[in-house]
């Protein structure tokens, strides 16, 4: 069964297509695009009708367009339409319109990607399950969504971001959810923000996108809660709250054990058990969130909790490997967790927990004790405050229990000048110049955290810790390995 039909695709977006054509699939790049799909041709950095020539010998079904670019015939399967961005956000539309599905819209200043992908985990045991890619929440990234979603689906899941004022409930309308779900309000975006408060009203106006009858499921642990809840009041919307201070969902104690978090909770009285595969309080958060979405949506908790078990999250998010420094010793190896795709002081928070709470291998490296290393890059957008929530990380009681943190960016340079000379590390200006001699900063038996906002590129410090890593040896050669 096709995506899309260039009838529907017509129907749709009211464009014009010379030629009669069936998508299995959307896409917006010609690097990931798949023989079948629709290439949608964006403005971004670069204009995507640039690129429609190659998708189309890559061999896209067709071309969504506001004219024929240049190199391409006029009869090609183009779909022409006044302008794409409206068009798409048209084939949104018109998917969401055609579907049964139960929607599900998140948003929130810290763990949206990771509770979606926890939903997604939750919800696929229970029905055909869709969500947004990655973190493809903004005003492409959110229709892009909607209009790779088959008709047959049963629940969609859409995660909603914002950057400025009046970004979400744009997006929440077009999505019309049946449940919501605010993760968090923290500080993230200040540039473009006067306070706090400022956040919590943007990240309630995910409500607006409600359906009759709709669920605003609210982080009750927020400083700025009631902003939420009076917002679902406004819209005349039940709400459901959770964390410790939850009254439906009711966070009761988190152990950390390991590599594993055993979360003990109740849902409206009524105790809930549940484990994660990873460690970390923010993930207890989010999944106790998440457990609210799938009973609003009448899923099978049980159900849910068995798929949560299995979960992890993946690269830039947390994710916790082990690199093998020596193939002939099995105990020369250090704890990698690539937490560098994005950063906020909250979020930085409960990394730096999770790293004050991880155990150490002693005795197998150059140095005889194992050490908490964190590698820290700058955090942005967060106004005039910047520089003394950068200061302010060195005040966290995580702190007291890391042994050496290095920091990259301007920034971070105010936490590095804030530290005892004993937790002292490296400070550069870059993520280049902290690869300089990133060797001799670890050990094995170490277990270290690298984390920052996206744009400091410490993915490259990650990448060549992993280059660290060598297959551990076996009787017949080397191990396979997979990528994670």
């Amino acid at each position: 069964m096709s995506l899309w039909t260039s009838v529907e695709a017509v129907a749709a977006t009211g464009g014009k297509s010379a030629q009669d054509w069936t998508c299995d699939g959307v896409s917006i790049d010609t690097r990931t695009l798949q023989p079948g799909d629709l290439f949608v041709a964006l403005k971004d950095a670069r204009d995507g009708h640039d690129f429609v020539a190659q998708a189309l010998e890559k061999g896209a079904a067709a071309a969504l367009v506001s004219r024929v670019p240049d190199g391409v015939a006029e009869d090609a399967p183009l779909l022409v339409v006044d302008e794409v961005q409206a068009a798409l956000e048209a084939l949104g539309r018109a998917a969401r319109k055609r579907s049964e599905a139960q929607v599900v819209a998140i948003t929130g200043s810290v763990g949206k990607t990771s509770t979606k992908e926890m939903l997604l985990a939750m919800l696929s045991a229970q029905g055909r399950t869709h969500a947004s890619v990655a973190s493809y929440n903004n005003h492409w990234g959110v229709p892009l969504t909607l209009a790779r979603m088959p008709a047959d689906t049963e629940y969609a899941i859409i995660e909603i971001g914002m950057n400025h004022p009046g970004e979400i409930a744009p997006l929440s309308r077009l999505a019309r959810p049946h449940v919501v779900l605010v993760t968090t309000v923290a500080a993230a975006h200040l540039e473009a923000f006067e306070n706090i408060e400022g956040i919590a009203v943007e990240k309630a106006s995910i409500i607006e996108g409600l359906e009759p009858g709709g669920i605003a499921v609210l982080n009750n642990d927020v400083e700025t809660a009631a902003i939420l809840v009076a917002k679902a009041q406004d819209c005349r919307v039940r709400d459901v709250g959770f964390g410790e201070h939850g009254f439906d969902f009711r966070l009761t104690s988190v152990d950390i054990r390991g590599d594993t978090t055993v979360v003990q909770a109740t849902a409206r009285e009524a105790p809930l058990l549940f484990k994660i595969a990873t460690p970390g309080r923010h993930y207890a958060m989010n999944a106790l969130g998440a457990l609210a979405v799938v009973d609003a949506l009448g899923a099978d908790l049980a159900l849910a909790v068995t798929a949560l078990g299995r979960w992890s999250p993946y690269k830039g998010r947390g994710v916790r490997e082990t690199i093998h420094l020596d193939p002939a010793d099995t105990k020369m190896t250090l704890q990698l967790i690539d937490d560098s795709y994005n950063a906020n002081p909250t979020s930085m928070a409960a990394s730096l927990e999770v790293l004050a709470a991880a155990q150490v291998t002693h005795d197998v490296g150059r140095v005889s004790k194992g050490r908490r290393i964190a590698i820290l890059g700058d955090m942005k957008e967060l106004g005039p405050d910047a520089v003394a929530l950068h200061a302010g990380l060195a005040h966290l009681e995580a702190m007291q229990h890391i042994d050496t943190v290095h920091c990259v960016g301007p920034l971070m340079k105010s936490l590095h000048d804030l530290l005892p000379e004993a937790r002292r590390g490296a400070w550069t200006e870059s993520a280049d110049e902290m690869l300089q001699g990133l060797g001799r900063k670890l050990d094995s038996g170490d277990v270290v955290v690298v984390k920052g906002s996206l744009s400091m590129k410490l993915g490259q410090i990650v990448d060549a810790i992993r280059k660290m890593g060598h297959a551990p040896l076996t009787p017949d050669g080397p191990e396979e390995t997979k990528d994670t």
